[in-house]
């Protein structure tokens, strides 16, 4: 895993300016802190910070290649997991290799599938490759988005790189935030319509698309999307599907050149993963490493919930047991959540999810210190319908997105000059309604298949997308590489037209996939409820918060004041939360978290100093 940066003008020499790449690519250090390379030419500069996850010798960027009379360079972010497949298929059309790394064998394909390439990739990716011949740039971003890929056009400069905070350093890039700025953070942040950002001429290059930058500018074009089409296998079949997808992906993510991990939850998606590593790992227990994540106290002060049923420890010493985990469990304290919140920002580059971001953080920082690679159970419950939304009459008839239907507290939030200006509801309205709008039916379904089709394409598309942000930004932010098996792009679009009532099996969240796992996993974790991702229940965090607000309030130049409702900000900071009647953002935005997000805009204000157009 890297982080990547780049610059093509058609108009100029910029070969000399290595000053600016430069500085674009320090700010992504903490992507790549094992290896760094430059790469100027007369019209495209190119830098890379790397991790070192496969063959340290021969995997250094910008890797270039010629090859009849053309010449290739690339710089990349990811790690491909069908690697042998592709360059038994390249040695086979008369390509040789100097190494064994993804990025040589990605480079390879490119010139031999050309634009075709990215049908032929399983993997987490985005990279771009300059084809000198052609005098165009080749771009690239994985199926779901796993990988982030940003871009401006400026001044005739087409600038790219792996995080916002690098395109920002290049002095032509713009900060400026308008109206529909505005609308992504305050009415769908923090998650974002695909394709934008909060950044007026800041853009990114959408999940399932490649693109093409030349002298005549830049063309896009879908490769990937969800294809409706009948569901014909047997039940007894589907189950066999979803375990040989699962046990495939899980073990082509298990390749690395460095000590490699799990996150162990003892919840059932963790715990298949940690279940199949185990058969991959059964001659070399050692290696066998799981980690979960804990906060000081939470013993004393968890509080059994809907949302948060309960505690983790037993379920994960179950695991432990039973397939002989070398396990570490990771304990934070509160005030580390509260002063990670900047760091989480600026991973970010804009207010996320509060401590929920903050605690991945720290989380993955320790990770870190004994591996270099992970594999997470996230996505399971977005292809296998675990959330709650899939199952609350409130949340299907809320005729906007499920995770985020306070709209009028929101609304509400904004300062009354902006909010005179701007109307949330409008905006979050019209990108509901342009969401369902690419959405494919069957003629076969039925009515509760097409209402649940709506809420997963919604799902898969938009708030999957949040978590995979959050799980790239948090993770590389420590130097962690992250994969995520259930995001395979097979088993999503196979499971995409697996009929609800299949999925559902006998009424659960997750009903097939219990099912299908009942053979592989304890019969306890098979019927544990979910439990979402673990967060302190310690009263010391609210207090934590509720200080570095009021100091935020109590500063007559705080920037948030310009932006949003400072006495609606207080009525919320006087009643811990509670002013603001409904969850932020999905379920355990509330109270503490809120605040911890309203500290997070006034940080993303002063750091960032976004000039606002309105």
């Amino acid at each position: 895993m890297c982080g990547f940066c780049g610059i093509v003008n058609f108009d100029k020499d910029i070969s000399q300016d290595r000053h600016v790449i430069k500085e674009m690519f320090d700010t992504l250090s903490l992507r790549g802190p094992d290896e760094d390379g430059l790469f100027l030419d007369r019209h495209v500069n190119f830098g890379h910070k790397r991790l070192i996850v496969i063959d340290p010798e021969n995997g250094s960027q910008p890797m270039s290649f010629s090859y009849q009379g053309n010449k290739y360079t690339i710089v990349y972010n990811g790690q491909i997991y069908n690697t042998k497949e592709l360059k038994k298929i390249l040695i086979d059309n008369g390509f040789d290799f100097e190494g064994h790394s993804d990025t040589e064998v990605l480079l390879k394909s490119y010139v031999h599938f050309g634009y075709e390439l990215p049908k032929f990739l399983n993997g987490i990716f985005s990279f771009a490759i300059w084809d000198y011949k052609r005098k165009e740039l080749f771009m690239c971003r994985d199926h779901f988005g796993i990988k982030p890929f940003f871009y401006t056009f400026t001044n005739n400069n087409f600038i790219f790189a792996s995080e916002i905070k690098a395109i920002l350093k290049h002095p032509d890039a713009s900060s400026a935030v308008d109206d529909l700025g505005i609308c992504e953070l305050f009415g769908i942040g923090p998650s974002h319509t695909p394709g934008l950002t909060p950044f007026k001429e800041i853009f990114e290059l959408k999940p399932g698309y490649f693109a093409v930058f030349d002298e005549n500018g830049l063309k896009m074009e879908q490769y990937f999307s969800l294809e409706t089409k009948p569901h014909e296998d047997s039940f007894d079949e589907t189950c066999e599907k979803i375990k040989f997808y699962l046990e495939d992906s899980i073990t082509r993510q298990l390749v690395s050149d460095v000590p490699l991990g799990m996150m162990l939850s003892g919840g059932l998606d963790s715990s298949i993963i940690t279940a199949y590593a185990s058969k991959h790992f059964e001659n070399c227990k050692d290696m066998f490493k799981t980690f979960s994540v804990d906060y000081v106290d939470n013993d004393i002060n968890f509080k059994k919930s809907d949302f948060q049923p309960n505690s983790d420890k037993e379920f994960i010493d179950l695991m432990i047991d039973r397939f002989g985990c070398n396990h570490t469990n990771i304990v934070l304290d509160t005030p580390e959540l509260a002063n990670a919140l900047k760091q989480a920002m600026i991973a970010r580059d804009m207010p996320g999810m509060a401590d929920v971001d903050s605690s991945l953080y720290l989380f993955c920082r320790e990770i870190k210190k004994d591996v270099s690679v992970v594999l997470s159970g996230e996505c399971s419950d977005e292809i296998f319908a675990g959330y709650p939304w899939f199952f609350r009459e409130d949340a299907l008839s809320s005729n906007t997105f499920p995770w985020s239907i306070a709209i009028t507290e929101r609304q509400k939030l904004l300062n009354p000059n902006m909010a005179s200006k701007i109307c949330l509801k409008d905006y979050i309205d019209c990108r509901y309604q342009q969401a369902l709008s690419e959405i494919e039916f069957l003629d076969s379904d039925s009515m509760e298949t097409i209402e649940k089709r709506k809420i997963s394409y919604l799902t898969l598309n938009w708030w999957m997308q949040t978590l995979l942000d959050r799980s790239d930004r948090m993770s590389m932010a420590s130097g962690l590489e992250v994969r995520v098996p259930f995001c395979d792009h097979r088993l999503v679009q196979y499971m995409w037209n697996v009929p609800w009532e299949m999925k559902a099996l006998n009424g659960r969240e997750k009903g097939l996939l219990r099912y299908a796992m009942k053979d592989v996993l304890p019969r306890e974790i098979v019927d544990r409820k979910k439990s979402p991702y673990p967060k302190t229940h310690n009263p010391n965090y609210l207090k934590a918060v509720k200080d570095i607000l009021s100091n935020i309030l109590n500063n007559p130049n705080a920037p948030i004041k310009s932006v949003l409702n400072e006495k609606y900000i207080k009525d919320i900071l006087d009643s811990d939360g509670s002013a603001f009647t409904r969850p932020w953002f999905g379920q355990l935005m509330t109270g503490p978290q809120l605040m911890a997000y309203l500290c997070q805009v006034n940080m993303w204000l002063e750091e960032y100093r976004p000039k606002f157009i309105l």
